[in-house]
């Protein structure tokens, strides 16, 4: 399911295609975070205007609410959103682990209350592959045991061992389901921060060669410096014909230093829910126009850009429509942040199809720490 087209000469970095069922998908790519079936603030066909095909869809949200009778009967997310593109959907494992004191782990699977009403439900492996499928996901995630930062070796070990078991479990109701539903099942590599341990799960999980393999446990609120250390200790470890996949980073330094590392896809509400704040991303840095300095301001937020914001719209306007809490001010913001990250990732593939990621990655970064 992915070609490599070009690899850089200095570093891992790698660039390519996924095959999926709804179209290839050029990587390394960034996801827009779709949690109910919607990218907050933005319709789908812009979306497709800036290029992205690809998207990320929220199990543990959508099995809540509207439910998966509701969705089976539209025959799919796809159809129920009306979004044509891929989807990749996560377990719904994340969410239920920041629940933690409404969530009960045994080796079946997980027992948790819902945060909508209180009501009662478990997850178990073989649910979450049926959940997915019937969501109709291009790429599904297993279900996994998240941890938390600062856990004794003896809890990240069974969250491990688990998380492997879970796997395997996923993996045969996967083979289970007919020849219709074409969608990957995906491993989530665990082990918290013991090196030992993350080497451990990646050869547990390679073994089943699975269609492909995620780094679930980083960005968790880790020091940078420890979520580069591991990221780069673990991506080596997955097999290099397959996609490599790290949840949960948005911002153009920690997807610059995976893409570094050879990682091919990642997701994050960031772009997103910073957007509707009023924070933009700029080639000079992170702009909040929510600064009174901005008030009449006749710039675009960033010039270079191109996006239908930039090329229409001024801070001072933008500013004044969330001081004025106008809906339109968060949707123009959105377009902006998420054009500039499918920007950076075209940037991205383009040097290292010249063999200048590094380059690209120092001077990208050095610009964009600069203030604005």
């Amino acid at each position: 399911m992915i070609t490599i087209t070009a690899e850089d000469p200095e570093c891992a970095a790698r660039s390519g295609f996924l095959h999926l069922p709804k179209g290839d998908v050029p990587i390394p790519a960034f996801m827009p975070v779709g949690t109910n079936g919607t990218v907050k603030a933005m319709l789908h066909s812009s979306l497709k205007d800036i290029g992205y095909p690809l998207i990320l869809g929220n199990t543990y949200h959508l099995y809540l609410r509207p439910g998966m009778e509701v969705i089976n009967k539209y025959g799919g997310l796809h159809q129920f959103s009306s979004w044509d593109g891929n989807i990749l959907t996560d377990s719904g494992g994340f969410q239920v682990f920041s629940l933690a004191s409404f969530r009960k782990i045994t080796e079946d699977g997980v027992t948790f209350r819902s945060h909508i009403d209180g009501s009662k439900h478990q997850l178990t492996p073989e649910s979450v592959v049926d959940i997915q499928t019937m969501l109709g996901s291009d790429i599904q995630m297993q279900l996994d045991v998240c941890t938390a930062p600062g856990i004794k070796k003896r809890e990240a070990m069974h969250a491990l061992e688990l998380t492997t078991t879970w796997a395997k479990r996923a993996q045969r109701r996967r083979s289970e389901k007919d020849g219709s539903y074409k969608g990957f099942l995906f491993g989530i590599v665990q082990g918290n921060f013991y090196k030992e341990l993350r080497k451990r799960s990646a050869e547990q999980l390679s073994e089943l060669e699975l269609p492909g393999y995620a780094i679930g446990g980083l960005s968790v609120g880790e020091e940078p410096e420890i979520f580069r250390d591991f990221l780069q200790f673990t991506a080596p470890l997955l097999p290099v014909n397959k996609p490599k996949y790290v949840m949960g980073i948005g911002t153009p330094d920690y997807m610059l230093e995976a893409i570094e590392a050879g990682i091919d896809i990642f997701d994050c509400v960031y772009p997103t829910r910073v957007a509707r704040n009023g924070t933009c991303f700029t080639l000079e840095g992170m702009l909040n126009l929510k600064n009174t300095r901005f008030r009449a301001d006749r710039l675009p937020i960033d010039p270079e850009c191109s996006c239908p914001t930039c090329s229409r719209y001024s801070r001072g306007y933008l500013r004044h429509l969330f001081v004025a809490r106008e809906i339109l001010g968060p949707m123009l913001v959105t377009h902006h942040n998420l054009q500039f990250l499918y920007t950076m990732m075209d940037q991205a593939r383009n040097a290292i199809a010249s063999g200048t990621f590094p380059g690209f990655k120092k001077s990208f970064l050095e610009r964009f720490r600069g203030k604005v």
